[in-house]
């Protein structure tokens, strides 16, 4: 029985994936995905799920996730289960046009993070208002 160990991220937060093979369980952080709060959240969960439907009936995944907030930590488990499952179907290439075609961000990580503060500044881009008089 083979075990694939992935990761996907987003932000701050960062989803470790173990898939192995089995009847299509699926949780994070022992939680099983139909359980998930808000429903558009698990909605966005599943999208990996159908469409690759053929391969996630034969699989099990189970998803560590920490750090960052819960959109980013939904965004890193969708990131995760794709990426995950795309391996165990060794690398199809039909499967990785679907999910490109479909979502770019189901294979590849959006690697945009917050701009730090500037020195002397309390934010990121505005600067202070400055008076001659």
């Amino acid at each position: 029985m083979k075990t694939i160990n992935l990761s996907g991220s987003r932000k701050k937060a960062v989803a470790r994936a173990t898939i192995k093979e089995g009847t299509g369980i699926i949780r994070i952080n022992k939680q099983p995905i139909n359980i998930i709060e808000p429903e558009i959240s698990r909605l966005r969960l599943q999208e990996p799920l159908e469409i690759a439907a053929d391969y996630a009936k034969k699989v099990n995944i189970d998803i560590k996730v920490a750090g960052g907030g819960s959109q980013s930590q939904i965004e890193a488990c969708r990131l995760a289960i794709a990426k995950s499952i795309y391996a165990f179907s060794n690398k199809n290439p039909q499967l990785r046009i679907d999910f490109l075609a479909y979502d770019r961000h189901l294979l590849v990580a959006d690697t945009r993070r917050n701009e730090p503060h500037k020195p002397n500044d309390s934010k990121p881009r505005a600067k202070r208002q400055f008076s001659k008089r």
